[in-house]
């Protein structure tokens, strides 16, 4: 197996490259258009073939039509808004569970592989460079307690941006530690969401 974790320090934003090795294929996880040809690069030089480009979540005022085309360009399926028909993205010999996790926006992809969740914007609240809070409160709430919560203490989480915060976490630490969803009751958490400053027009 490969993986790699590629991260912008200008915005913080974070892409992984995933591939088996044995099969020569490769998926990626929120890839940036300005990264494609890095990431044409890894795949060549591991003679990899892109199966799929999996979007954890877009914002679309923030994905201008440049960004659009590049990441065309890596002439793959995307698999974005929704989980896949199976629910499974496969690769190789590996597989990605996609889970339906709106909240952060409306319609929230994550991915499960193996000990791994890469859940994007999911946990971020009020810390995502491009929205300021959350768009569908009440169903961000169902996602991380019934969906990421009740994944096994040691999974992993990887999230869609870096800055101040880390990349990788714990299911067992976010339960006990998270600013937002640790020991607050539903009601707790809705209204201080609804106390953030109202997004820009």
């Amino acid at each position: 197996m490969y993986f790699r974790m590629l991260h912008d320090e200008a915005s913080g934003a974070m892409s992984y490259l995933l591939a088996d090795l044995d099969a020569g294929e490769a998926v990626l996880v929120d890839p940036r258009g300005a990264d494609v040809a890095v990431l044409r690069a890894m795949l060549a030089e591991h003679r990899l073939r892109l199966r799929w480009v999996l979007r954890t979540h877009e914002h679309d005022a923030a994905l201008p039509e440049a960004e659009r085309r590049a990441l065309e360009a890596l002439q793959a399926p995307r698999v974005a808004a929704r989980p896949a028909p199976d629910g499974v993205v496969s690769f190789g010999d590996e597989m990605l569970r996609t889970l339906a996790t709106p909240g952060h926006t409306a319609s929230c992809l994550s991915f499960l592989w193996r000990d791994r969740l890469f859940c994007g914007g999911l946990l971020a609240v009020d810390a995502c460079p491009y929205q300021p809070r959350p768009a569908m409160p009440e169903a961000l709430w169902d996602s991380v307690t019934r969906e990421v919560f009740t994944l096994p203490a040691e999974t992993l989480l990887f999230s869609g941006h870096a800055r101040a915060a880390r990349a990788v976490s714990q299911v067992l630490e976010q339960r006990r530690t998270h600013p937002w969803f640790a020991g607050a009751s539903r009601d707790e958490f809705l209204a201080r969401v609804a106390a953030l400053a109202p997004a820009p027009p």
